[in-house]
Formats: C-alpha cells, sequence, structure tokens
C-alpha cells in the first residue's frame, strides 16, 4: 500500500473559496495533501517543468489562461488537470480540451478526494516522473497541406497565389482550396485587396485555445476570391501579433483548417530557426506559424531568385528547412523570375546542386524556373495569373506530392477479430486466452 500523499498545485483568482479550503484541509492534515497554491500561470509552468512528480492541477474555469497549451503542458508532466467551475461556463467541453475531470465551486473534501484517488496518484518518496501522456487521437482525415516560402523579395506570396490558383482549377477540389497567410509579415491582404482587416489568423487561433471549432464556423473566417478559385484567410495585423498565439493553439488552428478544405497553401515566413539552433525558446516561439505548417506539409516549396546571391539564399532557406525536420524529398526548390535562356537555367541548377549537396553525396531535386513577368496589372485587378506561371508550378507540386504518395507504405486498414481470438473473461475467473 502507499505511503505516499498527494501533492496538488492550485491555480486560481485571489480570494476563491475553494483556494482557502482546500489550503487549510492540507495544513489541518484533513487531507493526506500538499497543496502548493501558484498566484500565476508563470509559476505553474515553471513547477511543471522542474522535474518533480505533482499529482494534480486544480485550475479555477474563470482563469483566463486556462487552454489547450495549459493543459498539454500538464498532460506532458503527467499531471491531470481538473478544472474547478462554478457552472455559468457555457464553452466547449472541458473534458474535449483534455482535463481529467471537474468540480463545482462549492465541493468539499470527499469529493475532492474521490477525484484525486480516481484520477490521481500519491506521491512517494522514491517517485520517478512517468512518461507523458498520450497525445490525442489524430483525426481520420487531413487534407493535403503545401506550404510556400522565400527570403523577402522572391515573390513567395505570389508563387503561393500560383499554387493556390492551380489547385482551385482541379475540379475534384469543388471550391475547397485555402490560401492561408501565415507569414509574420503577412502581405496577402495587400496583395487581394483586402479592405477588411478581419477574421483572420488571429481570430481562428483564439477559436481554438479552449476547443475544436466546427468546419462551417472556420470557413465563415475566410474570404472567398471568385475569379482564381480559392478561399483567403487573411494573416496578422501587425507582426508582433506572434506573441499573442500559443503553440497548441496554432497546431490545433492548423488542424481545423486541414479538416475544414481539401487542400490548404499556407504562405509563411523563411525563418524556421528553433530552440535546438539558435537556444532561445522565444525566438521558437516567434517562428512556431511556419514551423508547424512546414512540419505538416505534404511538400514545402523553397522560392528563390536568379543570381548568385538568390540561389546562395535558396540553398540556405533549404538547409534550414532540413534543419528543421522537413525531409529533403518533400522539398520543391522553384527560382522565380528564371532566366529564359536554358544555359543559364542549366548553369543555375548546377550551383544550386553544389550547394546543397550533402556528405553522402545526395543532392535536392533540380529547382523548377518560373517566368515570372509583368503581374502588376493582375494582381492589381484581382484577375487569374497567367498559366504559364501557375502550370509549372502545379504540376510540380501535384508530382511531388503522388511521388511521395506511391512510396508511402499501404496502410494496413481493418483487420477483421475472429471472435474469442483474444481470449475471454468471466465474473470470479481469471483472464484465458483464445487459441485462435
Amino acid at each position: 500500500m502507499s505511503t505516499g500523499r498527494y501533492v496538488v498545485l492550485g491555480l486560481a483568482p485571489a480570494r476563491s473559496q475553494w483556494f482557502e479550503a482546500v489550503s487549510q484541509w492540507a495544513n489541518s492534515a484533513s487531507l493526506a495533501a500538499e497543496f502548493v497554491k501558484c498566484v500565476s500561470v508563470e509559476e505553474v509552468r515553471a513547477r511543471l517543468a522542474s522535474g518533480r512528480l505533482h499529482s494534480g492541477l486544480l485550475v479555477d474555469a474563470s482563469v483566463p489562461a486556462l487552454d489547450r497549451d495549459l493543459v498539454r503542458a500538464a498532460g506532458d508532466a503527467a499531471t491531470p488537470v481538473i478544472v474547478v467551475h462554478d457552472g455559468r461556463y457555457a464553452g466547449p467541453s472541458w473534458a474535449d480540451l483534455g482535463a481529467a475531470a471537474e468540480l463545482p465551486a462549492d465541493f468539499n473534501r470527499d469529493q475532492l478526494l474521490d477525484v484525486l484517488s480516481l484520477h490521481c496518484r500519491p506521491v512517494d518518496a522514491g517517485d520517478r516522473l512517468p512518461p507523458a501522456l498520450a497525445d490525442a487521437p489524430a483525426p481520420l482525415w487531413l487534407a493535403d497541406m503545401v506550404t510556400v516560402c522565400g527570403p523577402g523579395g522572391t515573390g513567395a506570396s505570389t508563387v503561393a497565389i500560383a499554387i493556390a490558383q492551380g489547385m482551385a482549377s482541379d475540379a475534384r477540389n469543388s471550391g475547397r482550396v485555402l490560401l492561408a497567410d501565415l507569414a509574420r509579415h503577412a502581405d496577402q491582404a495587400m496583395l487581394h485587396d483586402a479592405t477588411d482587416l478581419g477574421p483572420g489568423v488571429q481570430e481562428l487561433v483564439e477559436a481554438h485555445r479552449l476547443g475544436e471549432v466546427d468546419p462551417a464556423e472556420i470557413r465563415s473566417m475566410t474570404f472567398e476570391v471568385p475569379r482564381r478559385g480559392y478561399q483567403l484567410l487573411l494573416g496578422l495585423r501587425q507582426p508582433e501579433a506572434w506573441s499573442a498565439l500559443r503553440a497548441r493553439a496554432i497546431d490545433s488552428a492548423i488542424s481545423g483548417l486541414r479538416r475544414s478544405f481539401r487542400v490548404v497553401i499556407a504562405d509563411v515566413e523563411g525563418d524556421f530557426e528553433g530552440e535546438s539552433e539558435g537556444g532561445s525558446s522565444e525566438v521558437e516561439e516567434r517562428n512556431h506559424l511556419a514551423r508547424a505548417a512546414a512540419l505538416r506539409s505534404a511538400v514545402v516549396v523553397a522560392v528563390g531568385a536568379p543570381g548568385m546571391k538568390g540561389v546562395y539564399s535558396l540553398a540556405r532557406l533549404v538547409r534550414s528547412l532540413t534543419a528543421c525536420g522537413v525531409q529533403p524529398e518533400r522539398i520543391l526548390p522553384a527560382v522565380n523570375r528564371a532566366p529564359r535562356n536554358p544555359r543559364a537555367r542549366a548553369e543555375l541548377s548546377r550551383a544550386f546542386a553544389s550547394l546543397t549537396e550533402s556528405p553522402a553525396g545526395q543532392t535536392m531535386c533540380a529547382p523548377v524556373p518560373l517566368l515570372e513577368r509583368k503581374l502588376e496589372d493582375c494582381i492589381r485587378d484581382g484577375a487569374p495569373l497567367p498559366t504559364a506561371l501557375v502550370d509549372p508550378i502545379h504540376r510540380a507540386v501535384v508530382a511531388v506530392s503522388e511521388k511521395l504518395a506511391d512510396s508511402a507504405p499501404a496502410h494496413p486498414g481493418l483487420v477483421r477479430i475472429p471472435p474469442g481470438s483474444l481470449g475471454r473473461w468471466a465474473e470470479g475467473s481469471e483472464f484465458e486466452t483464445g487459441n485462435a
């Protein structure tokens, strides 16, 4: 029998009645628990990351910081979250958010003890931190995603428009193609002459802080671009607004987009530096939009410019993507405003190959040449982009995607389990293994 006691973290507004009651029960030894009162969510996160084992986390539902990021942080530390509420909350279910249990605001000692004994474990002196709780199961279906990135001035945003227009021309997508502006310096609103400043990425991520969002509601946050056939999700209003976006909410928002559309084209910043590369967690949080989109994409289009500096910057971007965790076979390099001379293109491809050759001798595929010429009128008038730009990059993206799909191992699918093959169990008897 365990001789340990519960170690419970608590987070609530000042003067919460249940907060004081739990503290009194713990101090008077009427509850076999150590109650650690936290004054801020930052203190909670610091204690969760300290390596000490905690039995659970009691959080008041009125705390603004209670969202999927906090629940996930507690889950990573194997600390179940118990939400205390007064019944007035009308949002998504806390269980859907990942909370282990709920308690009314006027709970008594016995109710708390029942919840702790059911969902939490006492902490013994020799206990070690157990493995993190398992992630929520992935949805059954998610749309294909293509991320487009490039150094400033290469026309990556225009290439993203071209890919979205090409995908929308496929009748199988039937108007379910989304161009999502996930860049910190969002330019798609300007390129589409979007005078309406909302809703956009900020509203989408905020809606996913406390639960899943219905696909119809997600689609209502986008704008139709009828002459090109796709939907548009506006980006950040100011580059500094990234600091208000939580990482887990961003991940959930991207999954929500992929549940709501058949194809998602993400226009992101060409900066993928993370904590492992630069040692700064703040830099990784700043770049989380770009990193999350790239890691979830079937194809990542890296756009560069011609010339010595352009090819060098493109090779550096490709190396940054592979360092981030994107497989080289998923990266599709492209050179915008490529020269028309075949000899100049061949020289450009050789230079790129020499810059991206790995120690094992593997090289990236040759960049796709794109002839972007005189697009100012098309962008200004909202007209479809010329096929000379759309078709080459669209065909290349589809070819890479199909190649990867063909090389992926086939899913075994559903397997019929014969009755009795898993054994049988009856009340009052030991479990017996089946013969099948």
